[in-house]
């Protein structure tokens, strides 16, 4: 008994799909079942047309704690952050109606001034200059005509007036990036 083999011949196009799809990194298998071609003719041809697979990146190590660990970790990161950003937001708001300065962080206080001078008016900017000449820098937050100045100038004033606490706060020990801030 004769069996007739019957050669399966796939186009060019057909097989510039076969590599496009090996290279960005699918299986032999699965493009073998795909386009009905035979393994080893996938192999024979991956061999003589210099076919390479593109370097993906490198998949993310897991962290030593494991993923679970590591993403309870960062959502109670997260829920901190939200909470004090939150908190944050009220003392701010509140200050901005009108409320009290002495609850607003000091990193915030030139927001906080500017914001006032420009929604609550003169007697409340008065009141405010005022209030902060109990620091000796934040004189530097108005020019020679009593106008409270730019936001950056407020914010330089109060850093580096400031310099040691935020170099605390961001942990930077003494004496080193002394360039900062």
């Amino acid at each position: 008994m004769e069996f007739e083999t019957t050669r399966k011949l796939r186009d060019y196009d057909t097989w510039g799909e076969v590599r496009r799809a090996w290279e960005a990194g699918e299986t032999g298998a699965s493009l073998a079942r795909r386009y009905d071609v035979g393994l080893a003719n996938l192999w024979r041809r991956r061999a003589s047309e210099g076919w390479v697979r593109r370097k993906g990146p490198d998949p993310r190590p897991e962290p030593i704690e494991g993923w679970d660990r590591y993403a309870r970790a960062q959502m109670e990161a997260f829920e901190l952050r939200r909470d004090e950003t939150r908190s944050l937001a009220k003392v701010l708001a509140a200050a901005m109606q009108g409320g009290a300065r002495e609850p607003v962080p000091l990193w915030h206080a030139g927001y906080v001034l500017r914001w006032r001078a420009e929604h609550l008016g003169a007697e409340v900017a008065a009141a405010d200059r005022e209030y902060f000449r109990k620091h000796e820098w934040a004189d530097a937050f108005w020019d020679e005509a009593g106008r409270l100045e730019e936001l950056w100038v407020l914010d330089q004033v109060t850093l580096e007036a400031n310099r040691e606490a935020w170099r605390e706060e961001v942990g930077l020990p003494p004496g080193v990036a002394e360039g900062w801030p």
